[in-house]
């Protein structure tokens, strides 16, 4: 006898819930451990009133199980409909992955690794930070990871382009209106805590494994969050004297928006375009479990095949990556603080 048998039957409810008793579904693992060491495995003699605990006294409330299999059946009825209005809107992403990775890989070293430092010292203006990542770059290509390093920084500079250009504009509307503030930062909180595992399941089922924007899209909503938080407290930390002396001189919103508030909020904002980028070096060593390239690849293979010096030197070359990454956006970031101190 079931323990919540007497609760449906001074309700009068044994006649409904005999009625809904299944002929039974697939047995878990845990029932049949339960029946056969002929105790509760759940709560002891009493169990706490779970779905599965009253599905043994009422055939007709659902077990625990149901409920999953209900909400993944749910996703799949959807899965086309959802895929006609997804994918035009995705399929942008593919071919900027697809060109970038194509870009950054066919490029010979000798071009790709100037153009690079180019780049690293027009951001920052720094002999001894250029000559540092060149090291890096050359230490990659001596250990072989130059290839794994070019396809992990085209997904990097495609996914975190995509994250500002979309993030920023939400912070700028996020700080100019308490309400969408309010309803935009629980999405972001679960966002934030979300486990970065989590945004794959869907992912998979929606889209082909063979298509980029299933790990794009992985690592642009993983990735998107301190942009934007950050835009929208730079823009609010704006000191409001300056805020009134912009009015006094009649400039309209667009004019404060484009010509105080965000020069004024441009540290915060790249401080959170950093931490952007950050994350989405994370995100794309995790999604190298969904046909990501690049040098998560070979820290998977690591773990699969329990190559240790694999997957160690692997991780060595995403440290180096991450520190090159964090170095060039610091010390742009570095530039902007001292351009304004000079004013």
């Amino acid at each position: 006898m079931a323990t919540y048998d007497g609760v449906f039957n001074a309700l009068g409810l044994r006649e409904w819930c005999d009625g809904g008793a299944s002929a039974g579904g697939p047995m878990s693992m845990e029932d049949l451990v339960a029946q056969t060491s002929g105790s509760d495995a759940e709560g002891g003699p009493f169990p706490f009133p779970s779905l599965d605990a009253l599905n043994d006294a009422c055939g007709k409330i659902p077990q625990s199980r149901d409920l999953t299999v209900g909400l993944e059946e749910g996703f799949l009825d959807i899965r086309d409909a959802l895929r006609i209005v997804v994918d035009p809107i995705t399929q942008p992403l593919s071919w900027m992955l697809r060109n970038a990775l194509d870009v950054m890989t066919s490029t010979p070293w000798w071009v790709m690794i100037p153009l690079l430092l180019i780049v690293v010292w027009a951001v920052g203006r720094n002999w001894r930070l250029t000559g540092f990542v060149a090291l890096c770059f050359g230490f990659l290509a001596f250990i072989d990871h130059y290839d794994y390093a070019m396809q992990t920084l085209a997904i990097i500079f495609v996914c975190a382009f995509i994250c500002v250009l979309l993030g920023v504009p939400i912070g700028i509307a996020m700080s100019r209106s308490d309400r969408m503030q309010r309803v935009v930062i629980p999405i972001l909180d679960m966002l934030q805590t979300l486990p970065p595992f989590v945004y794959l399941i869907p992912l998979i089922f929606l889209f082909s494994v063979t298509e980029p924007k299933l790990y794009g899209i992985a690592v642009i909503l993983y990735a998107i969050v301190p942009v934007v938080r950050l835009t929208d407290l730079g823009i609010r930390l704006v000191d409001k004297d300056v805020i009134e002396a912009a009015d006094a001189f009649g400039m309209t919103k667009h004019q404060k928006l484009f010509g105080v508030q965000i020069p004024l909020a441009l540290p915060n904002i790249m401080a959170g375009v950093n931490q952007t980028i950050m994350m989405s070096l994370a995100m794309v060593v995790i999604a190298s479990m969904v046909s990501a390239p690049g040098l998560g690849i070979l820290v998977l293979r690591g773990i699969r095949n329990l190559e240790l010096g694999v997957g160690l030197i692997a991780g060595l070359g995403i440290v180096i990556i991450a520190i090159v990454l964090d170095r060039v956006t610091k010390a742009s970031l570095a530039r902007i603080d001292a351009s304004q101190s000079s004013r």
